[in-house]
C-alpha cells in the first residue's frame, strides 16, 4: 500500500501506541512512523527484533495499574509529551464453553485487558493533552460489542461495549476541550490473536478448520469474502488521528467486510 502521499502527515507528532509488537498495533506502529510520528510502543514481552526507525518501546503490562506508570513515565521521558494515543491492546484468554464456563477471574482479565487498561491510561494522559488544548485518543474496540458470541468471548464482548460506552461518554467531555476522541471497531482480522482464538476454539470443534467454520458462522459470514487484514486497520488509525478528521468527534469506525447486517 502506497502512503507517499501522506508522507510528512505526522511529522512532529508524539503517539503512544500500546500493544504495538504484533497485529494491528505493529502496522499502527508502522503507519504512524512511516508518515513522520515519532512512537512509543508497550507489550508484556521484549521484542526479539524491533527495528522500526522513530520507534521507542517499553516493556509493561497495561493491565496493571503499575504498568501504567511504567508507560505514562516513558511517555514524559522518551516523548517529552503526547499528542496521539492508540489503545490497541485487546484480546481473550477466556475458555470456550459459554457464560456459565467463565469463572470471576476470567471476567476481571477481560475487563483488565480490553476496558481498564484503557482507563488508567487516559486517565493519566488527558490531563497532558488538557495542558495544550488538544489531543487525539483511538480505541480499538470490536464488532462483538453488537454481536456477542456468547460460547466463546461473551466477557470479551462485553468489555468492549463498555470501552465504546466509556469513549463517547470521555469524548463528550473532553471534545470542548480540543481532545478528539474516537473508536474503532474492527471484524475479523487476520491476526495472531485471531489465529490464537480458532485454537482454543479447536478444542471442543474438533479441528482447526471446524473452528474456523464455525467462527465464521457465529459472525454470520464476511460479504467481503474474506477476514481484513492489519494494514487496512491502520489506515483507517491514520485517518482518524490526522488533521483530515478534524470534525469527527464521540464516533465509531466499523471496519469488518460487511458482517454486522444492519445499518
Amino acid at each position: 500500500m502506497n502512503y507517499a502521499s501522506f508522507e510528512n502527515e505526522f511529522q512532529g507528532k508524539r503517539a503512544l501506541v500500546t500493544g504495538g509488537t504484533q497485529g494491528m498495533g505493529l502496522a499502527i506502529v508502522k503507519r504512524m512512523a512511516g508518515a513522520g510520528a515519532t512512537v512509543l510502543t508497550t507489550a508484556r514481552n521484549v521484542p526479539e527484533d524491533y527495528p522500526i526507525p522513530n520507534v521507542y518501546f517499553v516493556q509493561a503490562d497495561v493491565t496493571k495499574p503499575e504498568g501504567t506508570a511504567a508507560i505514562v513515565d516513558a511517555v514524559h521521558k522518551k516523548l517529552g509529551g503526547i499528542d496521539i494515543l492508540i489503545n490497541t491492546v485487546g484480546g481473550s484468554s477466556s475458555p470456550a464453553g459459554g457464560a456459565l464456563a467463565l469463572t470471576e477471574e476470567h471476567w476481571l482479565e477481560e475487563l483488565n485487558t480490553n476496558l481498564l487498561g484503557s482507563v488508567r491510561l487516559d486517565r493519566s494522559l488527558i490531563p497532558v493533552m488538557l495542558e495544550q488544548s488538544k489531543g487525539v485518543i483511538i480505541h480499538v474496540s470490536s464488532i462483538q460489542r453488537t454481536m456477542p458470541l456468547y460460547e466463546s468471548t461473551l466477557a470479551y464482548a462485553a468489555a468492549k461495549a463498555a470501552l465504546t460506552a466509556y469513549s463517547k461518554g470521555l469524548s463528550n467531555e473532553f471534545a470542548p476541550k480540543g481532545i478528539r476522541i474516537n473508536t474503532i471497531a474492527p471484524g475479523f482480522v487476520q491476526t495472531e490473536a485471531a489465529d490464537r482464538l480458532i485454537d482454543r476454539l479447536a478444542v471442543t470443534a474438533g479441528s482447526r478448520e471446524a473452528a474456523l467454520k464455525q467462527l465464521m458462522d457465529s459472525l454470520g459470514g464476511i460479504p467481503f469474502g474474506r477476514p481484513g487484514m492489519p494494514d487496512e486497520v491502520a489506515e483507517l488509525a491514520a485517518f482518524l488521528a490526522s488533521d483530515r478528521a478534524a470534525a469527527i468527534h464521540g464516533s465509531e469506525y466499523v471496519i469488518d467486510g460487511g458482517t454486522i447486517p444492519t445499518v
